[in-house]
């Protein structure tokens, strides 16, 4: 769907913001671009619609140049979120969300019958917020507007600019949890620029790690923290990778031990106990698998199929745990040693 090739950006300054960038976005996949700042990534970002024009090299968007497309038509059919969310501060709601569908020309009543789908798709009710005014919305409350507006006008790309950025730790992560969800459902093709790796590594299909104006890396999150590319890679990525590997590792069957027996009744006479078992489903990251483990003595946390929470399958231990993260560890082989000078070989 996005198809970078041999893109360069260089400044009259001579300073090069990205440096001879080819990689491709597949149709409905979330590719995070992660790496300090000034590294390139949002530069990467805004020439995707033309907000900065490269200095060579070309964009394809769904096989078309962009460079061949009208700027403002272009922009008009895709979706951009940036952090400061950028809504029109005298317009409601419903109107900021609506207001693409009308530059597109829609009439006024289809317009809002669509912002107002897409508010409730965001979890914010149209009835009660649809006629506030942004300074009347929380951050985190801003941003879902934004997002909707974004998605109003059905783009197949939506752009995103460290669009949770400015909202605190615990909205962030409420916000990231709801987007995946609406991932699920739309499956729109997405760039999504941030500068932290643990959001990169929770939201993206793949990431591109950035260098200075380079991609040292672009694969899967788990292949990345298990097999970093370069020595930059695994200096960003940190020491702690096995830890942020919990994060990108699922929960399979093949990590488990053996359901334990069910305990036997209470006789009549003793007052039954409430059932406290902690349990996962089947395909739940390590991580959230092993916060559940370590907040109980039993030891263990069943597991059960998606959707059968009767359906146990088995228990999952700290042991399994530490199986799981080896069975998905990828090997990194050695790099080959540097060929000797002939005249030392030889002494």
């Amino acid at each position: 769907m996005i198809r970078f090739e041999q893109v360069t950006k260089r400044y009259a300054d001579g300073t090069t913001a990205v440096d001879d960038l080819t990689f491709e976005v597949a149709e409905g996949e979330l590719v995070t671009l992660v790496g300090p700042s000034g590294c390139g990534k949002t530069t990467t970002m805004k020439m995707v619609n033309r907000l900065v024009e490269p200095s060579s090299g070309r964009i394809l968007l769904g096989g078309e140049d962009v460079a061949a497309v009208d700027p403002v038509r272009l922009r008009r059919t895709i979706g951009y979120v940036i952090q400061q969310v950028g809504l029109f501060p005298h317009r409601t709601v419903l109107d900021n969300t609506a207001t693409v569908p009308a530059l597109l020309g829609w009439k006024k009543a289809k317009a809002r019958e669509r912002a107002a789908e897409l508010l409730d798709l965001v979890g914010l009710d149209p009835g009660t917020y649809g006629h506030r005014y942004p300074e009347q919305l929380s951050g985190g409350q801003r941003q879902r507007v934004g997002v909707a507006r974004a998605l109003a006008a059905d783009p197949p790309v939506l752009l995103m600019d460290e669009p949770f950025g400015a909202v605190d730790p615990v909205v962030r992560e409420h916000l990231q949890s709801e987007f995946l969800r609406l991932q699920a459902t739309v499956r729109k093709t997405v760039l999504f620029v941030t500068h932290d790796l643990e959001e990169a590594v929770r939201l993206g299909d793949r990431i591109a790690v950035y260098g200075q104006g380079r991609i040292e890396q672009f694969d899967t999150p788990a292949t990345v923290l298990a097999a970093p590319a370069t020595p930059y890679v695994a200096d960003f990525v940190g020491a702690d990778r096995s830890l942020k590997r919990l994060a990108v590792t699922p929960v399979t069957e093949a990590d488990l031990e053996a359901p334990e027996a069910p305990e036997a009744p209470a006789p009549d006479n003793l007052p039954e106990t409430p059932d406290a078992h902690p349990a996962v489903v089947l395909g739940a990251s390590l991580k959230d698998a092993l916060a559940v483990l370590l907040q109980h003595d039993a030891g263990r946390v069943a597991v059960h199929a998606p959707g059968a929470p009767d359906r146990v399958l088995g228990s999952l231990t700290t042991a399994g745990v530490h199986r799981a993260l080896r069975r998905t560890a990828v090997s990194v082989p050695e790099p080959a040693p540097e060929p000797v000078p002939e005249q030392l070989s030889s002494r």
